[in-house]
């Protein structure tokens, strides 16, 4: 299990991430991608969802058009930890350019 970030750690790795911002009702990130259309938005998802598959870590999310809503959180530590903002640097990475 890893652990929460919390203070100068947390806020650290939130001003590396581009985008991202806190999710107030709970301890998540959040960011939203922006696409030409659904066909694109839904070539991200799947790139993300075998990622996820791969590394064990799943996102939650939602998809309207062009757009997709990723939240991210550990579910076993019920909160942000660092495992979750590798993952946000990993969907900028696949992210369009104007998402980076």
């Amino acid at each position: 299990m890893s652990d929460r970030l919390v203070g100068a750690h947390r806020q650290t790795a939130l001003k590396e991430l581009h985008g991202w911002s806190e999710v107030l009702e709970r301890d998540a990130i959040r960011k939203t991608y922006h696409f030409a259309d659904f066909s694109a938005a839904w070539g991200f998802m799947t790139q993300v969802a075998l990622f996820a598959e791969k590394t064990g870590h799943h996102p939650e999310w939602f998809n309207d058009v062009g757009r997709v809503e990723v939240i991210l959180y550990t579910r076993s530590a019920d909160g942000v930890t660092q495992a979750d903002i590798e993952f946000a640097h990993r969907l900028d990475q696949m992210a369009p350019l104007h998402d980076r």
